[in-house]
């Protein structure tokens, strides 16, 4: 069965987290317990451990986004479960981007000279 990876509250306080490096890749095997992210929180990074075991099958907010409390963030599964229910209801993923990485991922509306 599918476990659905949350942005967990890491401090009383928080509201919603950034992904700041994933440790685990899509694809790799993960056993529950293992780290799978670092996470800044309002008051520090911490680690977010794995609470599930599988495959980490899609990740849904990348590096440098962010995540409301709550909001799932990536999917560990066996390698041949159907996820697509799991990822259409997280709203396909993605978070809210990096900084900048929506203004490089448009193109120009002006043609370059």
């Amino acid at each position: 069965m599918a476990t659905k990876v949350h942005m967990e509250a890491l401090s009383p306080t928080m509201e919603e987290g950034q992904v700041v490096r994933w440790l685990k890749a899509e694809g790799d095997a993960v056993a529950s317990g293992e780290l799978l992210a670092e996470i800044e929180t309002d008051k520090a990074t911490m680690e977010l451990v794995a609470r599930g075991e599988g495959v980490l099958r899609a990740i849904l907010v990348p590096e440098g986004g962010t995540a409301p409390v709550g909001d799932v963030i990536a999917v560990i599964a066996e390698p041949d479960e159907d996820i697509s229910a799991i990822v259409e209801a997280a709203g396909g993923g993605g978070g809210a981007a990096p900084a900048g990485a929506a203004a490089a991922a448009e193109p120009s509306a002006e043609p370059e000279a």
